[in-house]
Parts: C-alpha cells; sequence; structure tokens
C-alpha cells in the first residue's frame, strides 16, 4: 500500500509529459499554419490549424481564425458555421464574441439562401457537408501536387531525351502510311526529294513536292528523309 503514493506521482508526471509533448506539437503546427496561411494555401493552413484544436477554452482563438478563413477564404459557409458556434461555445464572452456572432448569422442567411425556400439544415448534415468538403479538399491537394510531380518527371525526360530526338520522332510518325498497290522507293544515303523525282520523272526534279506531299502532311512543311525509309512515288 505504502507504493500507492509513488505510483500516483509517476502517473501524474507521465501525464504532464504528453501534455508537453502534445503543446510543444500542437506550438509547431500553429507556426507552420500561420505560415502557409501567409503563403495563400488555405487548405493547407487550415489541416494544420485543425490539427492544434483539442476542444479545451484555450484553443477557441483557433476556432474563430478558421471560421475566418472559410468565410473570407474558402468560401465554405457551412464549415465557417461550425468554427463561429465552437468559438462561441468555448469563449461566450471572448473578444471576438460580436463579431463571431454576427458572422454566423450572415453565415446561417446566406446557407438558407442557397437552399431555397428559407429551407435549414440539421447540424448533423452540416457535419457532414463539412466532412465533404475537406475530403474534396485533400484530394484536390493530393491531385495538384501529383501534377506537379508528373510535370516536372515530364520536363526532366524531355531534358535527357533531347530535342533532337524529340523532333526525329515527330518526323516519322507525320509519314503516311503506304498504300497497298502504288510503286515505292527506298531511301539511300545522299538522296533527297529532288533526286528522287529525276529518277522518276524523266529529270524533272521540280516535282520533288509531289513525292513529299504523297508521304507527308503539307502542312508541316519541308520533310526530312532518311536512309532506309520507303516512300511511295505517285
Amino acid at each position: 500500500m505504502k507504493a500507492l503514493p509513488h505510483l500516483a506521482l509517476c502517473l501524474t508526471l507521465a501525464l504532464c509529459g504528453c501534455d508537453q509533448a502534445f503543446e510543444n506539437k500542437s506550438e509547431r503546427n500553429l507556426t507552420l499554419a500561420d505560415k502557409k496561411f501567409a503563403q495563400q494555401e488555405y487548405p493547407e493552413a487550415v489541416q494544420l490549424y485543425e490539427a492544434s484544436l483539442d476542444g479545451t477554452p484555450k484553443t477557441a482563438e483557433i476556432h474563430y481564425h478558421l471560421g475566418l478563413i472559410y468565410e473570407d477564404n474558402i468560401q465554405d459557409p457551412v464549415s465557417a458555421i461550425h468554427h463561429f458556434q465552437r468559438y462561441l461555445a468555448l469563449a461566450p464572452a471572448g473578444t471576438h464574441a460580436k463579431e463571431a456572432q454576427k458572422f454566423l448569422k450572415e453565415d446561417q442567411f446566406k446557407l438558407a439562401a442557397t437552399l431555397g425556400n428559407g429551407a435549414t439544415i440539421s447540424q448533423e448534415e452540416a457535419k457532414r457537408i463539412k466532412n465533404a468538403n475537406l475530403e474534396l479538399q485533400k484530394k484536390n491537394l493530393q491531385l495538384k501536387n501529383d501534377l506537379e510531380a508528373a510535370n516536372k518527371a515530364l520536363a526532366a525526360a524531355h531534358k535527357a531525351m533531347g530535342s533532337k530526338i524529340t523532333g526525329g520522332l515527330k518526323q516519322e510518325q507525320m509519314q503516311k502510311s503506304l498504300a497497298p498497290g502504288v510503286r515505292t522507293y527506298t531511301v539511300l544515303p545522299g538522296d533527297t526529294f529532288a533526286s528522287i523525282a529525276r529518277k522518276f520523272y524523266k529529270n524533272n526534279a521540280a516535282r520533288w513536292k509531289d513525292i513529299q506531299d504523297a508521304n507527308f502532311d503539307p502542312m508541316e512543311g519541308t520533310a526530312k528523309i532518311k536512309p532506309g525509309m520507303v516512300l511511295m512515288v505517285p
């Protein structure tokens, strides 16, 4: 029985340590949240602010700030209503009580007008809509990050391949499919459209464009041919 006071003291110290760790984490979250807010990265700021909430009156100010973010920056009246209500519940006589009540009434009016015919929604429905909005914000943030990563990877791939290879691939893709039954010619080293035209049109090099247009899109300008290509000869 004499060990009980010692055990109680250990538990008290352990709980104090947990509280201190939570407070330190909350302070870090708030500092990072303020930074994200200053950078206008509102969804990220909201997540960090909400991670600092513990349901005690000391976090009432965070609820008020979240209400303003949803009100002014995200235009989400349902979430704004939730945080203004939480602020008033935790700090009914707080320094921002009058402003919170004013914003709360305005957002409730906006929400009722949006629903039409003066309809109202229950707290459960408001909570469901709020959670759905938060989930959409997280998905949008993930999509944004994925898109940025994909663009960086694509830019790196293009740089590694080089513009010369990319141009060559495009040129090959421009060549039209060979029609069955037409006469063809396999390009040799040193060949040009003009030299090929002379071979087939009695030294008439002026018909080089007929060969080019038969094999490549005329809208792409002058095409380049390489040894081994098989061309249609009209």
